[in-house]
């Protein structure tokens, strides 16, 4: 998820009552809320790099437990030179480092449920991980968040033009956080109605071997779904209110022939961390005058009537199928991501 997006989770944990139980615990939620994308300096080797190893250690089940360690030492050693206040809670090491590992946990589990996934039992296991029910930026989800803290403030404000006693912000933060849940539930029974429509039927005579549905950034129920077949993939919208899935709508991509360029494209290190990452990997081979293009895709990222897309790899060979370049991007040329 966006950071935005972790930062108001911190916020909203930190109201339902855990910053009465330590000093410091609002700033341990905010900063553990997003410690875990640390691994973004990655990025600076590469975009290749950056999809190695982002959501890698710092977003396993290990690695948040270690960065909750490290970040209650640090604010403990740091905060016991201050002077006591006693209108706020004692510094409490054990509560310090409880909090801090809510707001790793919140991380870990806001990544999981969106179509990127995360790496949980590193370096036990490299496998992937992921609910595919949130896009990675929800607007949906993040005015729930916005809401449990901006209609609270305003009441207050309301009741200290009246004279009255000021609400807190506690009912406001469990209301967000259910209220999350909640699109969560709809979205997760959303999901399921969809994976049962893309199994229940055949495509062009053949049986879908494997299925993925994948979330609109805004609704709920509209699908971006991805359909294996023996010979072809079909990339195809489906909406779960209506039953809409049209067949005339799809994308059919056949499964390309191996061939020596397309062997030499999937040898190189690119495609490798690549193939790692990519639940339905699709190649396209384009030969020219000068040599081999391959572009390798993630199928949960390909928009149909896109010319350029995201996700993609992209191998230049030569004539005699030596690697001139190869590079990855995460978005189309021009658009944000």
């Amino acid at each position: 998820m966006d950071n935005i997006t972790h930062t108001l989770t911190g916020l909203a944990l930190s109201n339902t009552g855990l910053n009465r139980k330590t000093r410091y615990a609002l700033l341990a939620l905010l900063i553990g809320a997003n410690l875990p994308d640390i691994d973004v300096i990655s990025g600076f080797w590469g975009s290749a790099d950056y999809l190695k190893y982002h959501r890698g250690i710092t977003h396993s089940l290990i690695g948040i437990t270690a960065l909750a360690a490290l970040l209650a030492l640090v604010i403990y050693l740091f905060g016991r030179k201050a002077q006591p206040n006693p209108k706020k809670p004692p510094l409490n090491g054990r509560w310090l480092f409880l909090v801090c590992l809510i707001a790793t946990a919140s991380h870990l589990l806001l990544d999981f449920t969106n179509d990127y996934g995360i790496r949980p039992f590193l370096p036990f296991s490299g496998r992937w991980y992921a609910l595919d029910i949130e896009f990675i930026f929800d607007p949906v989800l993040l005015t729930i968040l916005i809401a449990g803290f901006a209609l609270p403030a305003l009441f207050r404000l309301v009741t200290e033009e009246v004279g009255a006693r000021k609400p807190g912000y506690q009912l406001g933060a469990v209301l967000s956080l259910c209220g999350v849940l909640a699109l969560w539930g709809v979205r997760l029974a959303a999901h399921q109605r969809a994976v049962n429509m893309l199994e229940a039927r055949t495509y062009g005579g053949e049986n879908p071997v494997r299925v993925g549905a994948f979330p609109d950034m805004v609704n709920p129920f509209e699908w971006h779904c991805v359909v294996d077949t023996d010979n072809a993939f079909r990339v195809l919208p489906v909406e779960v209110l209506s039953g809409g899935l049209d067949e005339a709508d799809q994308a059919i991509l056949f499964k390309p022939q191996r061939s020596p360029a397309l062997d030499v494209a999937l040898d190189t290190s690119t495609a490798k961390i690549f193939l790692n990452f990519a639940r339905f990997p699709w190649a396209e081979v384009e030969p020219s005058d000068q040599g081999t293009t391959v572009v390798i895709h993630d199928l949960r990222f390909y928009a149909a009537r896109q010319t350029r897309h995201g996700f993609e790899v992209r191998v230049e060979l030569g004539k005699n199928l030596q690697v001139l370049s190869q590079s990855f991007s995460f978005r189309p040329p021009g658009k944000p991501f």
